[in-house]
């Protein structure tokens, strides 16, 4: 469910297109001299490859998602992200201030669906083009958003555990039934090398890549893949916090992190590396055509199936990678519509079906009108929706920091600073003799026996603040605004004579 929630999708999309176009356009080239085909190509496409999908991106998921987990399950507060900003606002996020992060946070949400889902739905459309020779046009990606969504309502209807989780287990494993194809069928000694290879320049050149800004060349490559990548992945991590806080509870800390963070980003070294070698070596040692599909015809959604059709049995495993690429982004729609609709009541445990179905409803309309009503520049016009969408996220991000340290701090029950006497500095009865015979000595602070400078502090209860009175006000209960809930409940209660 990780990674239907989370990037199964883009390990579909990008899994070929992402090293091969940096292997034909190598991002670093301008400044570097580093040659388009070449093997220094090759490394620096692996480079950035795994600098966008492992670490990085599964880092952005994994904070929002340990924020909602922890003020979620800990502090049973409201599955929404204005939660999150409790130990800052207190009971203010159920206020107007809340609701404003609530509503960003869904319409964020929902436009980062559907930033995917076109994505997928141009993958689609090129891969049944390929295979059974259907145009790719505007009527036919219309056709594949309303499937899809029309199957994701399907899943809602029949709730997390018959929907998502049975399709998501049925397609990880189809997944990765593919990838061994791709790594027995071709050539294994020489992709295992690479891929291991790969992932040890990755770990050695990170600090390189994530302080790389491109100033001397000012290619503006970041602009349209790193700045896109990372506003699309934070777009996308509430919906994906808050889901995989859902499946995680019992889990502590350090389980939460290295499940969330660890596996998934060990997973796709492996995805990336297995598939990004497979096709440097169609470039380099087969017929090649990959380059050309991706970077000069800039058919990036089609670059899958012209790498499948270098295999055996192409057709068939084409069909194959189509219906997995359709379940991951069916799961995808179904978890962003349960989540959405969490986030937009309040409540973990009561969505009703017409509510999760509306929101998979509007996905798939935003879906349509952002790719198929932009005309031409369908895949241009959901980079910039994404990049716009990203940034009230981004800044979001370092208040979540804040908030989580601090709760953490908070129920960690921190004592103060301990408060310690001041004392004088205490001679030998000899010394302090001798200085006192000399004028240029000072020893009013110099005592025989030890002398304290303050009066003894008067112990207190550490976890009292003396500045402010005690009371209901100061526990969470009353700082989320449920204590004022439960003296109604109280109030309302009958009495013995009623």
């Amino acid at each position: 469910m990780l990674f239907a929630a989370g990037i199964g999708s883009i390990l579909m999309f990008w899994g070929v297109a992402e090293p091969v176009s940096h292997f034909g356009d190598p991002p670093r080239g301008p400044e570097l001299g580093i040659e388009p085909g070449t093997t220094e190509a090759a490394a620096d496409a692996m480079n950035f490859t795994f600098y966008h999908f492992t670490l990085h991106t599964w880092a952005i998921f994994t904070l929002p998602a340990l924020c909602f987990a922890y003020f979620i399950h800990k502090r049973n507060l409201p599955p929404r992200v204005s939660s999150i900003f409790q130990p800052i606002l207190g009971e203010r996020i159920h206020g107007p201030i809340g609701k404003v992060i609530d509503v960003v946070a869904i319409i964020g949400t929902v436009f980062g669906v559907a930033v995917s889902l076109g994505l997928g739905a141009l993958q689609i459309n090129g891969g049944i083009s390929r295979v059974f020779g259907i145009p790719e046009n505007a009527v036919w990606q219309l056709v594949i958003i309303g499937v899809v969504g029309g199957a994701a309502m399907i899943s809602v209807a029949l709730g997390l555990d018959r929907g998502i989780k049975v399709l998501s287990n049925v397609n990880i494993w189809v997944a990765i039934g593919l990838l061994v194809f791709i790594l027995v069928t071709g050539s294994t000694l020489f992709v295992l090398q690479g891929t291991i290879e790969a992932a040890g320049s990755y770990l050695i050149n990170l600090p390189e890549l994530a302080l790389w800004n491109d100033a001397f060349a000012d290619s503006g490559w970041q602009d349209s893949w790193t700045v896109f990548y990372w506003a699309w992945t934070i777009s996308w991590s509430p919906f994906v916090g808050i889901f995989i806080a859902r499946i995680s509870k019992g889990r502590t800390v350090r389980q939460f992190v290295a499940g969330v963070l660890g596996v998934p980003a060990g997973f796709s070294v492996l995805w990336f590396g297995i598939f990004g070698h497979a096709a440097f070596d169609i470039e380099l040692n087969g017929e090649g055509g990959l380059v050309q599909t991706v970077v000069e015809d800039e058919d990036i959604p089609g670059a899958l199936f012209a790498f499948l059709a270098n295999y055996p049995a192409s057709t068939f495993v084409s069909v194959i990678a189509i219906m997995v690429i359709v379940i991951f982004f069916i799961t995808s729609v179904d978890s962003a519509a349960l989540v959405t609709d969490t986030m937009a009541n309040g409540h973990e445990d009561f969505n009703p079906l017409g509510q999760r179905i509306f929101w998979a409803v509007a996905i798939a309309v935003i879906t349509a009108a952002l790719l198929v009503f932009s005309g031409s520049g369908g895949l241009e016009a959901l980079e910039k929706t994404i990049v716009l969408v990203g940034l009230p996220f981004f800044v979001m991000g370092y208040f979540q920091m804040y908030a989580l340290y601090r709760g953490l701090r908070e129920d960690a029950s921190e004592l103060p600073p301990m408060r310690t006497r001041t004392w004088k500095k205490v001679l030998p009865p000899e010394e302090h003799d001798r200085r006192q015979d000399e004028r240029e000595f000072d020893t009013s602070e110099i005592v025989v026996e030890p002398e304290a400078v303050d009066e003894p502090p008067v112990m207190r209860d550490p976890y009292v603040d003396k500045d402010r009175p005690a009371g209901p006000r100061g526990t969470i209960a009353a700082r989320t605004g449920s204590a004022r809930i439960g003296r109604q409940a109280r109030s309302q209660k009958p009495t013995d004579s009623e």
